[in-house]
């Protein structure tokens, strides 16, 4: 997946579960749960999110690196094809 592919990815699954949100504004390197006041459980349902649609096992140890949009094109973007 490409840095686009993966921005548009994010935005649809935030888009589920903060429906509210303004994901245009998001800043690329600030944590979701601060910028959308996700709790926890937020943000595990976007982690599954990714998973759904990419088909990719996503480790809870490697959650962390999903918590910002720039770490999800960085870890998307190695981790798929």
């Amino acid at each position: 997946m490409d840095a686009d592919e993966i921005r548009a990815l994010v935005g649809k699954v935030l888009g589920r579960i903060a429906p509210e949100a303004e994901l245009d504004t998001l800043e690329s390197d600030v944590e979701f749960q601060e910028q959308l006041d996700l709790d926890s459980m937020d943000f595990l349902n976007f982690v599954t999110g990714l998973h759904e649609a990419t088909g990719l096992e996503i480790p809870e140890r490697d959650y962390a690196q999903l918590a910002s949009l720039d770490g999800c094109i960085r870890y998307l973007g190695e981790h798929t094809t």
